[in-house]
């Protein structure tokens, strides 16, 4: 059933005021659904809704809902209310929501939360922005060394629907150190007399609490889990990362590095509910640096009007130069940032890949020179020396290109920047300048010979 057929008949039901049948369509919906039907709805439907809503779902819609329908209905609904929401919610989608959240409702929040969530919630806000403790949840099964299988599935059944997951079992020592990980597939079709620690996998993977998000995300993609265990610098297990969490990270490190190729300061917040105040702040800063660094470019055609005086060819083929260079550079900084982003590249193989580019340059160079030659000389009657300069002006270029392309986003790794600033814009921007001096110094070399 198309999703226009099913919100019109979700509307139908609301504004017909048949809250008990609202009430079983909305049942029969993923709770992702149902947080997108609420999306459109004025404040006075979307608390009507959130009521209606069955109330072992309402925790899940509320986690999956915009931050502003959140904020409203937080404002809207009362004490008890708020505190019936947050002890049904898990405590790593509470900490997310209140992260996003204005101080007074933060306040009004934590006021109705029990002493020890509200620990809790402390706890996770002091973790550094962006670090595995801050997107971690406590909601998980630990289980000691010593626990067998029957003891392990007794504490399942008994507090397994209040946990994120039930996948993966994380044993611990006496001092609370992981000692191993345990696939509940596994444990379950072993003998109930089993002991967890004869079953487990040792050296379990896992990360520091103070690890960023973006290593989160690498280990967990390198090592195909669900789950990662979070440990505090004792090695002590505080919690865990689910792969929910995990692909919500990639998203946000994937939008901030096509922001950041794209020469614009990395917003949180969606294109359509940006301002355009936002949005105009964003890029005026890159712009400015482009500009003045293009001044510089216009400075360096200044420098040789008495070469380009001489030759109405040799003006017209600089887009042509600059272009190409600019498209050379930004692909092979492209291949780098991606392997960079993989983990398939480290600055310790910049000269392999300096290499490989080089190679390629070569290749491509031979092709876009006898390309260009006979191009230059058929379509503006270029002479020989002419078509000459422009020919081995764009193979240098193409070089030096594949070289900065290769080498910026390794170097800028290294000293501690994000590889995917040294991308197109500024690869472009680079290239163009030095493409220029190389045209120029060529220029006048042969020129000089020709005479």
């Amino acid at each position: 059933m198309e999703w226009e057929a099913i919100e019109s008949r979700l509307n139908a039901l609301l504004e017909n005021g048949r809250h008990g049948e609202l009430r079983g369509a909305m049942r029969m919906l993923n709770v992702v659904d149902i947080a997108q039907y609420m999306e459109n709805l004025d404040k006075d439907k979307l608390l009507l809704v959130f009521r209606i809503l069955p109330k072992d779902i309402s925790a899940d819609v509320f986690s999956y809902m915009a931050p502003e329908q959140r904020q409203t209905l937080i404002e809207s609904i009362g004490d008890q209310e708020i505190r019936a929401l947050m002890e049904d919610m898990f405590l790593d989608d509470a900490v997310d929501f209140l992260e996003e959240m204005p101080a007074n409702v933060v306040k009004r929040v934590l006021q109705n939360t029990t002493p020890e969530t509200r620990n809790l919630i402390n706890q996770f806000l002091r973790y550094p922005e962006y670090s595995a403790g801050s997107i971690m949840t406590i909601e998980f099964l630990e289980f000691h060394a010593g626990d067998t299988v029957k003891m392990a599935m007794d504490t399942i059944r008994r507090v397994g629907l209040d946990k994120e997951t039930i996948y993966t079992l994380y044993i611990i020592d006496s001092a609370r150190k992981l000692i191993g990980t345990l696939a509940l597939r596994k444990m379950i079709l072993a003998h109930e007399d089993a002991v967890l620690s004869d079953m487990m996998q040792r050296n379990p993977i896992s990360v520091y609490t103070t690890d960023d998000q973006e290593i989160v995300a690498d280990t967990v993609r390198r090592y195909d889990l669900l789950a990662i265990p979070v440990v505090d610098k004792e090695e002590r297990l505080v919690g865990i990362i689910t792969a929910d969490d995990v692909m919500d990270v990639i998203e946000e490190e994937n939008t901030e590095d096509f922001e950041k190729m794209a020469a614009l300061t990395p917003s949180e917040d969606e294109y359509l509910k940006t301002s355009p105040f936002r949005l105009a702040l964003n890029r005026i800063p890159w712009l400015l640096i482009m500009a003045a660094v293009a001044i510089f470019t216009g400075m360096i055609i200044k420098g040789f009007e008495d070469v380009l005086a001489t030759s109405i060819v040799l003006t017209s083929c600089i887009p042509m130069l600059m272009n190409t260079g600019g498209n050379c550079g930004s692909q092979a900084s492209t291949l780098i940032i991606r392997g960079i982003a993989l983990g398939e590249i480290e600055f310790k193989d910049w000269f392999r890949a300096l290499w490989k580019e080089f190679r390629v340059g070569l290749m491509v160079g031979v092709v876009l020179f006898l390309f260009t030659f006979l191009l230059v000389t058929l379509i503006y009657g270029a002479s020989f020396t002419e078509a000459l300069v422009v020919a081995l002006a764009l193979y240098a270029t193409v070089l030096i290109a594949k070289g900065l392309g290769c080498t910026l986003p390794l170097l800028a790794k290294k000293i501690g920047f994000d590889p995917a600033l040294m991308a197109s814009p500024f690869i472009t921007t680079l290239v163009d300048a030095t493409s220029l001096t190389i045209y120029f110094m060529i220029a006048t070399t042969i020129l000089k010979i020709a005479v």
